[in-house]
C-alpha cells in the first residue's frame, strides 16, 4: 500500500514533468500576444459553425483534451497549443470565430480546416476561410485593437512585440495540386511552377502582414505529407514507403520558402525564422522509438487501409495506445508527435529544426 508521503512525491514529480513539458504557467508570457494563420493542422473551432465537410468538433476527436471536442482536428494538443504553454501563456489561444475584444490583446488563432494559399484550395469540401481571407480576420482584428489601445502607434507598438506564425501549404498539395478529380494545377503547372506560385502569393501575403505591424514571424514549413496514412493507402504500393512525388515537391516549396524568411529578415526591424517540420517528421520516422512511437503508418482513428482511406468518423472507437501513434487520423498527428515538433518549434534540438533562429530566440528579440 503506497503511504501518504509517498503519493505527495509521486504527485509532485507528476507536476514537475507538466510543468517541464509544457512550461511553467506561473510567469507572465514571453510576448504579449501570440496570432496563428493555418488550416486543419492548427485550426482550433473556427469551421465548427460552417457547413464543411472539414470540421472535427465531434467525438472521438478532442478525447484526451479538456472539455472534449473542441474542433481541432486530433485527439488533444495541437503544436500552437504546445508552443502557446512554452511562451507561458496560461490559457491556450482562442479560435477568432469566439474571440471578444479583450482576447485580442493576447492573439486569435485564424486558422481554418482546408484553406491554402490559393484561394479554391479545398473548396470541394465546403466553406473555408483560405490564407487571404485569415488575413482580412487579422485586419479587421488590428481595427479592434487600435480601439482598445487608444491609437494606430500604440497598436502598432503592441504588435510589434507578438510572435505571428503561419503554416500554410499542405492543402495546396493534399487538396489542389495532387487531386487531378478535382484541380487542373497538376496538369497546368511543373512543381517547380507550382511552388513559385505559391510563394510569390505567400510573399504578398506576408507582405501584408508586415504594413499591418507583423514583426516577430514564425513561417513554419510544410511536413511530409506522403507519409499520412491516406496518401499511403492511396498511393503507396506496399502502404509503408512514403511517396516520394509528393515529398519530392513539398521539398521544393519549402525550399523557396526559406527566401521568404531572408526577405523578412531584410525589413526594417523584421525578424522571422523558418521551422523545418519536414526535417522534425523525417527525424521521427528515422527513429521512432527514440520518442515513444510505435506506429507510423497507420492512423489510430480511420477507416480502411492504414486507417487511411476516410477520417475519423463521428464516434468511432479509436485505439487504446494513442500516445505511441505518430498519427491521429488520415491526415493529422496525434497529439504525441504534436508536442514533440512543438518542443522542437520552440526549442531546436537540430540545426536543422529552425533558421535562423527558434521560436525561444525569436520571443527574446
Amino acid at each position: 500500500m503506497v503511504s501518504s508521503s509517498e503519493f505527495k512525491c509521486w504527485a509532485l514529480l507528476l507536476v514537475l514533468i507538466s510543468s517541464t513539458l509544457l512550461g511553467s504557467v506561473n510567469s507572465d508570457p514571453q510576448v504579449p500576444c501570440y496570432f496563428i494563420f493555418g488550416d486543419s493542422l492548427v485550426d482550433n473551432g473556427n469551421n465548427n459553425n460552417m457547413a464543411s465537410l472539414a470540421r472535427a468538433n465531434y467525438p472521438p476527436y478532442g478525447i484526451d483534451f479538456p472539455g472534449g471536442p473542441s474542433g481541432r482536428f486530433t485527439n488533444g494538443l495541437t503544436t500552437v497549443d504546445v508552443i502557446a504553454k512554452l511562451l507561458g501563456f496560461d490559457d491556450y489561444i482562442p479560435p477568432y470565430a469566439n474571440a471578444n475584444g479583450d482576447q485580442l490583446l493576447t492573439g486569435v488563432n485564424f486558422a481554418s480546416a482546408a484553406a491554402g494559399i490559393r484561394e479554391e484550395t479545398g473548396q470541394q469540401l465546403g466553406p473555408r476561410i483560405p490564407f487571404g481571407g485569415q488575413i482580412r480576420n487579422y485586419q479587421s482584428a488590428v481595427q479592434q485593437m487600435v480601439n482598445i489601445l487608444g491609437d494606430e502607434d500604440s497598436a502598432a507598438n503592441y504588435l510589434s512585440k507578438c510572435i505571428f506564425s503561419i503554416g500554410m501549404g499542405s492543402n495546396d498539395y493534399l487538396n489542389n495540386y495532387f487531386m487531378p478529380a478535382f484541380y487542373n494545377t497538376g496538369q497546368r503547372y511543373t512543381p517547380e511552377q507550382y511552388a513559385d506560385d505559391l510563394i510569390q502569393r505567400y510573399t504578398n501575403f506576408v507582405r501584408t502582414l508586415y504594413n499591418n505591424g507583423v514583426r516577430k514571424l514564425v513561417v513554419i514549413g510544410v511536413g511530409q505529407v506522403g507519409c499520412s496514412p491516406n496518401e499511403l493507402a492511396q498511393r503507396s504500393n506496399d502502404g509503408v514507403t512514403c511517396v516520394s512525388n509528393i515529398n519530392n515537391a513539398i521539398q521544393i516549396f519549402n525550399n523557396k520558402l526559406i527566401q521568404v524568411v531572408d526577405q523578412f529578415n531584410n525589413m526594417p526591424d523584421g525578424h522571422a525564422t523558418y521551422i523545418n517540420a519536414y526535417n522534425i517528421f523525417e527525424d521521427i520516422l528515422r527513429d521512432p522509438q527514440a520518442v515513444g512511437l510505435t506506429v507510423t503508418t497507420r492512423g489510430c482513428c480511420g477507416v480502411g487501409r492504414n486507417n487511411g482511406q476516410y477520417t475519423c468518423l463521428p464516434y468511432q472507437i479509436p485505439c487504446q495506445n494513442r500516445a505511441q501513434y505518430l498519427f491521429w487520423d488520415a491526415f493529422h498527428p496525434s497529439e504525441a508527435a504534436n508536442i514533440i515538433i512543438g518542443r522542437r518549434s520552440y526549442q531546436a534540438q537540430s540545426p536543422r529544426d529552425s533558421y535562423p533562429m527558434d521560436i525561444r530566440t525569436l520571443a527574446q528579440v
